[in-house]
């Protein structure tokens, strides 16, 4: 299997959770993963991404989200960076039903640590975040359709 490198420079508007949701769908299904391991991923990649729109940028559309999918024979790797306002302490963040928005319920990184077999993810206030989503490929059964 080649290694692939993706990177994709996103405005930050909640419309374009959706096409992240379909590139990853799209290297999902060329890596002949099952429905639900792109489902999870779609997830994934969903709520990394409005994170950094609606956390990081605060809904500022003038902004740009980040987002790179490595892969090669044995992980899938996908970054979602953004130079928004940061996160103060990830600890707590990570922490379920943990929001800075009462409109949210906090369950973000919750779906990310499910999903992937490994998650990061590295903040500087005012200077923005960075989540990296591993999963392991050697690890999943390919699909059977």
């Amino acid at each position: 299997m080649k290694n692939n490198l993706l990177k994709l420079s996103l405005s930050s508007l909640a419309e374009n959770v959706g096409i992240a949701r379909m590139l990853i769908a799209s290297v999902g299904a060329q890596l002949d993963l099952s429905l639900n391991d792109i489902e999870e991923l779609k997830v994934a990649v969903s709520e990394a991404v409005s994170n950094a729109i609606i956390h990081g940028y605060g809904n500022n559309s003038d902004k740009l989200v980040y987002l790179t999918i490595e892969q090669n024979s044995e992980t899938l790797k996908i970054i979602v960076r953004d130079e928004g306002c940061g996160i103060a302490d990830v600890v707590q963040a990570m922490q379920p039903a943990f929001s800075t928005d009462p409109e949210r319920m906090g369950l973000g990184f919750v779906f990310m640590q499910s999903f992937m077999d490994d998650l990061q993810v590295e903040s500087v206030v005012n200077q923005g975040t960075t989540v990296t989503m591993i999963k392991r490929l050697d690890k999943i059964q390919p699909s059977t359709h």
